[in-house]
């Protein structure tokens, strides 16, 4: 991840421009271990520079909830901080290379938003789930023109990656996203899509309740796949095959293939490896045979218009609110300039929460740097945050 290690750490008065960057406000950690969190505007983009100790060096660096892609928009900020509060660099591994051309001329890299306002229709549509090397997804998008692929990553430099040979190879039917296919799935209108591809996912064998596929991605899966559309998993660990033929199961109503060592028109080069290793690859497919009923989810991310007290702060700090459906934690709190204080959030599902920012104002309170994905649970968290602010 981009960063810098400064000798010192100098706040700036803002807010302020430098270049095309802009710096709105600063929030300072409210609890132990101080780190502040430096709002930050470029490209439509809003996301936080993080400022820490790190030893005895101060390190400045993209938050992890906020980061935003591709890497350019992060140094720039770090190197627009810098510059504008005359800060020492001690050490960085920050170029100053231009943005890559490749990732400047094409638009493939689309937010969350895009998805939740207005999901396309208007033709077969394909997702992968962590595409890594993108091989698989820019193979399949060149062999089916017609079809729109949408490549879901969290591994920034396998995004920007696949946004390049994007560009290169001129392909128009491929969207990609940086964001978490398990919430992914709710935004997705029902029988909407032919294929869900998981092509060798983390097997995470000592948590597997983080693992990608499990009994509400399946039933997220059979909701948003037509009917005769299928979710393909391919994995070369013994334990994950195993994992998937029962959560397959768990419908009341299955019908999946097994196939063991097949070969396919393009593999990674883990695969290739794998092979050389001569270890097994399974393919688990499920496949659904009925029409869904149309998803329907009720309710906004409004907030109440009473005054927000700011004496309910102490109350709501660093707390865990557990409910049947999910639950709200807020897990770190923040000052921020005069009339205002912000929490960093974690809220919904227990096995895919949604983390972001709430800002509280003059009274107000607003999401950061988005809403939350519209969601049953995140629209109970929501619901639930909004009787705890107002007491």
């Amino acid at each position: 991840m981009p960063h810098l290690h400064l000798e010192s750490f100098h706040p700036i008065a803002l807010p302020a421009i430098e270049g095309d960057v802009a710096f709105d406000f600063i929030a300072t950690s409210r609890g132990e271990g101080k780190e502040s969190l430096i709002a930050t505007r470029f490209r439509d983009r809003e996301f936080f520079v993080l400022h820490k100790k790190s030893g005895e060096k101060d390190l400045l660096k993209s938050d992890k909830i906020t980061r935003p892609s591709p890497n350019y928009l992060i140094k720039q900020a770090l190197l627009a901080y810098a510059k504008h509060s005359g800060i020492a660099i001690l050490d960085s591994n920050v170029d100053t290379a231009g943005e890559n051309v490749h990732l400047k001329t094409h638009d493939a890299l689309k937010s969350v938003d895009f998805f939740a306002d207005n999901f396309p229709t208007d033709r077969e549509v394909r997702v992968e789930v962590g595409f890594g090397s993108a091989r698989h997804l820019l193979h399949q998008a060149l062999l089916n023109p017609d079809v729109l692929f949408i490549g879901l990553e969290i591994h920034k430099p396998s995004i920007e990656q696949a946004l390049k040979q994007i560009t290169i190879q001129n392909l128009t039917n491929i969207m990609v996203l940086d964001y978490d296919a398990r919430l992914f799935l709710e935004l997705i209108p029902s029988n909407t899509l032919s294929r869900i591809y998981v092509h060798f996912p983390v097997p995470w064998d000592k948590k597997p309740h983080r693992r990608v596929i499990g009994d509400v991605f399946v039933e997220e899966a059979l909701r948003t796949l037509a009917p005769q559309g299928r979710l393909e998993l391919r994995t070369d660990s013994e334990n994950y095959y195993r994992f998937a033929l029962e959560t397959y199961s768990h419908p009341a109503y299955a019908r999946f293939e097994v196939r063991k060592n097949q070969e396919i028109a393009i593999v990674s080069k883990y695969e290739d490896r794998w092979k050389r290793m001569e270890k097994n690859i399974y393919d688990v497919t499920l496949i659904n045979d009925f029409e869904s009923p149309k998803k329907v989810l009720e309710g906004q991310f409004i907030f109440n218009e009473t005054p927000i007290n700011d004496a309910i702060l102490p109350k709501l700090e660093r707390q865990t609110f557990r409910r049947e459906w999910g639950f709200l934690n807020t897990e770190a709190s923040f000052d921020i300039r005069e009339g205002g204080w912000m929490l960093r959030l974690a809220m919904g599902s227990f096995d895919r929460p949604e983390h972001l920012y709430l800002i509280v104002e003059n009274g107000k309170a607003r999401y950061f740097p988005t809403q939350p994905v519209r969601s049953s649970a995140n629209l109970k968290a929501h619901i639930l945050l909004n009787e705890l602010l107002h007491g």
